[in-house]
């Protein structure tokens, strides 16, 4: 299987470009309703969602957990005052992550290489330990919840915004789709939600839910399905002519599986929440 860093530089360009907007940075999928109902407003909107959720005050201290290249660290710098620590195990993020705090004048957010499920900071340091569409990539989701628990202070809260599996098997059909979309996206597999909330109280929160979101980000997850199919056919003409790599085309492949097994309730959205 692909590993992580590979799979983020090999595709630095697509979430950068073709995805993202160099106004909020995202790497994730819009959260539709209300508040957005278009793709750069929808970006942003997760992140409001998901800090409503643990109600972020200013002046938190915040680990985002797989930061990317910083979209929901400045977002909360720039929206709740928070005090923002943004880790990845990918350099080019936090390369890029640097570069973008110069860019914006960030006076509150700082970023390091380090591995959520084994970071360096010591216990019960933040208020809220953050993951969006991270979490996926841990080979095993109880070392980032135990982790998560560690770092956090009493009190503390923990959100997830992530992909979770509707069983465990599943039939043959949505299994292979399921497989098709994660391991060329550096995802060994994601688990079921009753294996989420084992993981959990095993970690130690004794406060937590999963919510469904799925209809909020339907869309989004749609339009990369549409986005990736009109761009098949001259995507094939470059990585014929040894432009574009193998890494890249497998990626366009998997968000279409990856919108597919969806139609097949393979999986769904969730946002994730706990209280230690």
């Amino acid at each position: 299987m692909l590993d992580v860093k590979t799979y983020y530089q090999n595709t630095r360009f697509d979430y950068r470009i073709v995805w993202g907007h160099p106004e909020n940075l995202a790497m994730h999928f819009g959260y539709y309703d209300e508040h957005a109902d278009k793709h750069r407003a929808a970006l942003s909107n997760m992140n409001r969602a998901m800090a409503d959720l643990v109600d972020i005050k200013p002046g938190e201290q915040v680990l985002d957990a797989g930061c990317g290249i910083g979209s929901a660290c400045f977002w909360l710098e720039e929206n709740r005052n928070a005090q923002v620590t943004g880790i990845s195990i990918v350099p080019a993020h936090i390369e890029d992550c640097q570069k973008n705090a110069r860019k914006r004048g960030a006076q509150n957010t700082t970023f390091l290489e380090a591995d959520f499920c084994k970071t360096p900071f010591p216990d019960a340091t933040f208020d809220v330990v953050w993951a969006c569409e991270s979490q996926c990539h841990a080979e095993r989701k109880i070392d980032f919840y135990r982790e998560a628990y560690r770092i956090l202070k009493p009190g503390g809260r923990l959100i997830v915004a992530d992909y979770i599996r509707t069983g465990r098997p599943l039939p043959a059909h949505s299994e292979t789709l399921l497989h098709g979309w994660l391991h060329p996206q550096a995802i060994s597999d994601i688990d079921t939600r009753e294996e989420h909330l084992a993981n959990l109280q095993s970690a130690g929160f004794q406060s937590f839910e999963i919510k469904d979101v799925t209809p909020n980000v339907r869309v989004s997850l749609r339009n990369l399905h549409d986005l990736c199919r009109k761009w098949l056919t001259i995507g094939k003409v470059l990585r014929f002519l040894g432009i574009v790599s193998q890494v890249r085309m497998n990626n366009v492949y998997a968000s279409m599986t990856q919108y597919k097994a969806l139609q097949e309730n393979a999986w769904m959205y969730v946002m994730i929440v706990g209280k230690k």
